[in-house]
Parts: C-alpha cells; structure tokens; sequence
C-alpha cells in the first residue's frame, strides 16, 4: 500500500453555530492540498453539546453532510469527523467517513461520556468499523473511546495480516485531561502495533471547558508528532508504509495474542 498523507485540523468550535464552523473550517483548509485524509474534531459543526433536539441533522436531507462531501469531492481526500444525527427516533454522535466519490461509512460512536450525560441523550453504537482506503485498514473511533482499550483490541486476520493499521481518534477533550489524552493515544498505538491519529479541537466551549488540542499522530514504536498546545493549526503528516511493516516484522507481538 502507499503511504497515507494525513490533514489534521486542530481548531476552535463555535458553540452550536453550524454556518460559524463550517465557513471556519473552509478557511483553515483553504490552502491545504495534496492529501489523502484529513480530521476534522468530534460535533465538528457545533461543539460537544447535548442539544440534540435542536442541532441534529438527517442522513438523508443533511446540509453538513453536503458541505462534507463537496469538501472531500474538492480536496480530493477523504474526511473523518462526527456529527449529531437523528435516526428512527434515537440520537447518535456519528462518525462519519467521507470519501471523495460521496461514499460514507458510519461509525456511532459506542462509549458515550456519562460525566457530561452523553448517556442520557445519545443512544450508543454497538459495531466496529474498519473502512479501507487507499489499501490502509482504518479503525474508526470517537472520544471517550479512547479509554477502554477492549473495543480495539488488534488482531490477526485469517490472511495473517494484523486487522488494521491505523486506530482514528476525533474528540471535544478537555485541558484537565489532557495527560490521559497523550498517554492512552500512545498506549493504544504500542499495544496495538498501529498507527494512532488523535485530532482534538482548541479554545473553550460554553460550559467554560478549555481544550488544549494536543492533537497527535503516533507511530507504532510510540513515536509521537504532536501539534502546538493550544493553539489553530493544519498539521500534515504522512504515515509510512515501511515504517509499519517493518516494525511488525520485527516484533511480531500481535501473533502472541
């Protein structure tokens, strides 16, 4: 497979102010070319709220999934992010992965965050969801997934080939945990023989919740590349297939499993 060419976008979120955020994020990605994917943060046009009545979307008639497509099909590059979406009655944070021909594959996110009540508002997903592209097998993830390590748990597939290669984390993670945001991303990828992408959102919410970014690609050796704390910023780092192979070559831990 070739190398990926990833966009992070680590940026502010306007509370619950969907055209706000979608022409802010226009504008940060206004130069960016050449990639091959690129992470927007988690509720990416409004900010983790528990507003779901108010600020969810259709599948079927959904103005940001429009706004993402036409973004993928301009940029040429797939997009990973997650909204409010409303389903048969029930609410989900949806992660959603937008390719540039308008395929989407779903992933609803499936541990929801019962410190700010996301249990309470937002039905839990109960799949995984791998999507390959460009010959990379991604593992989709949301949040507060991060902390329970047994719903991504690596493994060999039946053609003795490692699941996937790259575990996608998009979060609204707070500044006052953000140790444990850098800790488990490198954690996860370590133990899971993976690349490890995590893009967080900066600034400061209306519940007066303070987000440091510290978005992070991770190696599968624990290498880290972070972006600036705290601040705006359009990182683009590009994963390397021989970096993968060869580590697992010469660790082949994951067979131990």
């Amino acid at each position: 497979m070739q190398d990926l060419r990833i966009a992070l976008l680590q940026a502010h979120q306007v509370w619950e102010d969907k055209n706000a955020n979608l022409a802010h994020f226009s504008a940060l990605l206004s130069e960016t070319e050449q990639v091959d994917l690129i992470l927007l943060p988690e509720m990416f046009q409004t900010g983790f709220s528990m507003n779901a009545e108010q600020l969810a979307e259709e599948m079927s008639d959904s103005v940001s999934i429009k706004w993402l497509k036409d973004l993928a099909s301009k940029k040429n590059a797939a997009i990973y992010t997650s909204m409010i979406v409303r389903e048969h009655g029930k609410f989900f944070n949806r992660g959603l992965f937008v390719e540039p021909n308008g395929t989407i594959t779903v992933y609803d996110k499936r541990k929801t965050f019962g410190l700010a009540g996301e249990d309470l508002t937002y039905s839990a997903g109960t799949e995984e969801r791998i999507v390959c592209f460009k010959g990379w097998n991604l593992q989709l993830q949301i949040c507060y997934d991060l902390r329970f390590p047994e719903i991504v748990r690596n493994r060999i597939a039946s053609n003795q080939s490692p699941v996937y290669d790259v575990i996608l984390y998009i979060a609204n993670w707070p500044a006052r945990r953000n140790e444990h945001w850098k800790a488990l991303l490198k954690a996860r990828a370590i133990e899971n023989q993976s690349y490890v992408v995590g893009v967080n959102r900066v600034g400061e919410d209306a519940n007066g919740l303070s987000y440091s970014g510290d978005s992070v690609v991770v190696d599968a050796l624990g290498a880290v590349n972070f972006c600036e704390p705290g601040n705006e910023e359009v990182k683009i780092v590009t994963l390397l297939n021989e970096n993968l192979s060869s580590t697992r070559e010469l660790l082949p831990f994951l067979k131990d499993r």
